[in-house]
């Protein structure tokens, strides 16, 4: 199924008002419901479910795109709506960089059909990522006709198996064997992650560098051998590290061995298995041995569990 079979002219709103991403999904709601009579007795559930999904973590993508998104019990239909806002709306990314809102594509959905609001989030996804000029165009001309003889150009299908390309992200992105131990400390830190994939300049997939290698950096290499510390009364780890950290490069320190990947198109239940049976909290997705992105187990919770 395409993902413009989903789209009709009422559900394409110019010029939305709004100062910031809830009002903006507040007043496409109103719109909608005036489009859409049959929406008004839905219009509060919405509003209250969507606001409280956007409240525990931001629906913006990246690219100018956020997808507002809620699943309601016993609403037996899927509602995907789009809203070009009136005025430029600035919106922080995950990494806290300021970028201007362009696009809020709305998804609604029973509660039973999160399958299908992740596929078709995985698809405006795509289309944000990998069909830019398609994603420009439309916002360009911010019409609905236009709007959807270009999505139905695009031919950007929505099916109902979700795989490792619709769970990954992109980050952390990825580091080199040439950056420093000071480096990874700080994507750690700022991006609040526990490891880092690792590439070559060709973005081949080498290994991947975590906490565990930098506090291990950062001990006595006796350590390593000893059951029990309690009998040491002198000493300080991390002396090394401190002195080291902005020459040492990572390139003698990340793992490679143990390091769980997958193509593209491995199943939702493969990636599962692979995290209850490996006792991994991260998987890599790499075809051809190129990098393509990062599955964190929380992305499980995240992305399907509780979408």
């Amino acid at each position: 199924m395409k993902l413009s079979s989903y789209l009709s002219e009422k559900v394409i709103i110019p010029n939305i008002k709004g100062n910031n991403i809830n009002e903006l999904i507040e007043n496409l709601l109103d719109q909608l419901v005036e489009n859409n009579k049959s929406l008004k007795t839905e219009k509060a559930i919405m509003k209250k479910a969507v606001l409280k999904r956007e409240e525990e973590a931001s629906t913006y993508l990246g690219h100018g795109v956020a997808i507002p998104h809620a699943r309601l019990e016993y609403y037996d239909d899927i509602l995907v709506a789009i809203g070009f806002p009136e005025k430029p709306v600035i919106i922080k990314t995950l990494d806290n960089k300021e970028e201007e809102l362009k696009i809020v594509i709305l998804v609604i959905a029973d509660v039973l059909k999160g399958k299908k609001i992740l596929k078709i989030m995985s698809g405006i996804s795509k289309l944000a990522m990998k069909n830019k000029v398609i994603l420009d165009r439309i916002i360009e001309e911010k019409n609905p006709v236009e709007t959807i003889k270009i999505l139905e150009a695009a031919n950007i299908e929505v099916d109902h198996n979700i795989t490792a390309e619709d769970l990954m992200t992109n980050m952390p992105k990825p580091v080199k064997e040439t950056n420093t131990l000071e480096d990874i400390a700080k994507i750690i830190i700022m991006e609040k992650v526990s490891g880092i994939p690792v590439v070559d300049k060709n973005s081949n997939f080498l290994g991947e560098i975590t906490e565990r290698e930098l506090i291990a950096f950062g001990m006595p290499k006796y350590t390593t051998i000893l059951n029990d510390l309690n009998f040491m009364t002198v000493g300080e780890p991390f002396e090394n590290y401190l002195i080291n950290e902005k020459t040492t490069t990572i390139e003698e320190l990340y793992r490679k061995e143990g390091v769980v990947t997958v193509d593209r198109e491995a199943s939702l239940m493969e990636v599962s298995y692979l995290f209850m049976n490996r006792g991994v909290t991260r998987i890599y997705v790499v075809e051809s041995g190129k990098y393509l992105g990062i599955i964190l187990r929380s992305d499980i919770i995240r992305k399907i569990l509780h979408i």
